[in-house]
């Protein structure tokens, strides 16, 4: 081969022009000052612009959740509480679900999570960089979960609740969602004092959203604080259990019972059926979650003459052994008959209460005016809302008195024509236990027992009160409401369902209110049950013996000595009931 002289190169012999090194020198000259000016710009001019920058894509703020507050009955015992709880998500792109190690982990892991394989399968398999597979499992099961080390899932330590008393207390108790909110009950309403405040602290997360250093001040959460309610846990689970029998019984449509304490106010009980259980909400409907006893409103029917009866003593225009003739057991009323179930006669005041007339009733309704009558429905609380800590509370109705024609005048006298909850209608009967002082309703534990408004005399609370007590004794339409060692009065009440404008026919609802004992009231039972459907369907024989029943544990619970000889009264004789 041939050397060849580089210097002869024909490539060499051309000669190069100045400008075009100067021009290649001065754009690499250029493009070093662009690269110093943009390093100058990052490091001092615009450094914290792509700080921030970074902390968007790097840092995050993580909430540190503050611990829910309990919910308390009046004694102390737990009505719910939080603890903790393992949810599980994933990162579906780290999920290797060609590995047959994984595929054979896969199993165990929807069986500890309780969903389909198949629907597992399916979350995973998605392009998503994130997905919840299952919120708040029990922590236990959150470890065996993660003992599995399946790549790409991973666990977040969070809070459920548990309510120990379960579907006896659902109503009063509610639930919270998965997020930890209140939905319901005193969980919604008390919401803001139990849910606390969140902490927070400042990290560094790394694409896996494993925290790899802490920045900046921890701010620690404020838990919520707990909520002690007027509940008794004891008797609202025996009264759960006896409303939930007599509609079973009876094969009703629901019932609930309402027990308050006749000298505070305070809800001892307020129990419904159908019922759900707070802690498991899968198949819970519109008719279990309905808290009957506050929400549900309808016509009082005869538990409202003993208030009409007050307002006639009150008045001076009548004494308990005022004679009131109801022959023939027919009374017309600007065109509209008014009956009782049968000819009563001449009847003594004590008398009308203890037959439940509806024309003995209409009589003394038409020696008061309308707005008198209005004032006192009012003031006992019927087309008011009541005002207790608790969502959905219904007002009831109750037209002014400016629109009321003597039939509807007539007719209100004996609990048609206004509606009112049960809630209501317990409240109403604090005026008879209270020396004719009406008190306000609470949901809370109270420290010392309300003034209340005055209404009625005490001379005419303790005369109503006695003609309550007749109506639970013998030739009364109350008598099994009648209980073992001690003294009760209440009036029952059995109205037709409305449908519409009119009532349906063969629909009804049962009802019994009362007190006891009766010379010292210390607790107020109301009753409803709706739609009874096995024969009967009269207050005095649907509602009254679970009245009794639950007067009579509810005292004992209370240590409330027996008044009375301690021996049956209950008495067998006929029952008969005005509608």
């Amino acid at each position: 081969m041939r050397s060849v002289s580089y210097g002869s190169s024909p490539l060499l012999a051309h000669k190069t022009q100045l400008w075009r090194s100067r021009l290649v020198m001065m754009l690499v000259a250029l493009g070093f000052l662009g690269l110093a000016g943009r390093a100058a710009y990052v490091q001092l001019i615009g450094n914290d612009f792509f700080l921030r920058q970074g902390e968007v894509r790097f840092a995050r703020t993580i909430e540190l959740a503050a611990n829910r507050g309990r919910i308390l009955d009046r004694n102390g015992l737990i009505l719910a509480s939080s603890v903790p709880a393992a949810s599980i998500w994933a990162i579906p792109e780290d999920v290797d679900m060609a590995d047959p190690a994984v595929l054979a982990q896969l199993p165990a892991l929807a069986q500890l999570m309780d969903v389909p394989l198949a629907q597992l399968k399916q979350k995973l398999d998605t392009d998503k960089t994130f997905v919840w597979l299952k919120r708040q499992l029990d922590w236990d099961v959150g470890q065996q979960i993660k003992a599995l080390a399946i790549k790409g899932i991973y666990q977040t330590r969070e809070y459920k609740r548990q309510y120990p008393e379960g579907e006896s207390a659902a109503h009063i108790v509610g639930f919270t969602n998965v997020e930890d909110k209140g939905q319901e009950g005193m969980e919604l309403a008390f919401e803001k004092e139990l849910a606390g405040q969140p902490g927070s602290r400042r990290v560094i997360k790394d694409r896996l959203g494993r925290v790899v250093e802490g920045v900046g001040e921890e701010i620690p959460p404020i838990d919520g604080r707990e909520i002690t309610l007027s509940i008794d846990s004891k008797i609202q689970f025996f009264a759960y259990q006896k409303i939930k029998e007599q509609v079973l019984a009876h094969k009703a449509l629901g019932g609930s019972v309402v027990v308050m304490d006749a000298r505070t106010g305070e809800l001892l009980a307020l129990a419904n059926y159908p019922s759900f259980d707070p802690g498991n909400r899968k198949k819970l409907t519109g008719e279990q979650l309905r808290n009957r006893a506050i929400t549900d409103v309808f016509e009082p029917g005869s538990t409202v003459k003993p208030i009409t009866v007050a307002m006639g003593l009150e008045s001076g225009k009548f004494r308990p052994d005022t004679l009131i003739d109801t022959s023939p057991g027919r009374l017309n009323v600007t065109g509209s008959t008014i009956s009782d179930t049968r000819n009563h006669g001449v009847l003594t005041v004590e008398g009308v209460i203890q037959k439940s007339s509806n024309i003995g009733v209409t009589k003394i309704a038409q020696q008061l005016t309308a707005q008198e009558m209005w004032e006192t429905f009012s003031a006992v609380g019927y087309g008011q809302k009541p005002q207790i800590a608790f969502p959905g509370v219904a007002s009831g109705r109750l037209r002014p008195f400016k629109s009321w024609r003597p039939i509807e005048q007539a007719t209100m006298s004996y609990g048609y024509g206004l509606s009112a909850s049960l809630l209501q209608m317990a409240r109403s009967y604090t005026v008879f236990s209270n020396d004719g002082r009406v008190i306000p309703a609470s949901m809370l534990k109270l420290k010392q027992p309300p003034v209340g408004v005055p209404i009625f005399s005490i001379k005419t609370a303790n005369a109503v009160r006695h003609m309550l007590a007749l109506a639970t004794g013998p030739g009364g339409t109350g008598q099994r409401a009648q209980t073992v060692g001690y003294s009760v009065g209440g009036k029952s009440g059995t109205a037709r369902k409305q449908v519409g404008k009119g009532y349906a026919a063969g629909k009804y609802r049962a009802w019994f209110t009362g007190l006891a004992p009766v010379e010292e009231p210390r607790i107020i039972v109301a009753v409803m049950v709706d739609e009874p459907n096995n024969g009967t369907y009269y207050g005095g024989t649907v509602a009254a013996p679970v009245f009794s029943a639950v007067v009579q544990q509810s005292l004992r619970f209370m240590g409330v000595p027996p008044d009375m000889a301690v021996q049956p009264q209950i008495v067998a004789d006929p029952v008969e009931e005005s509608l």
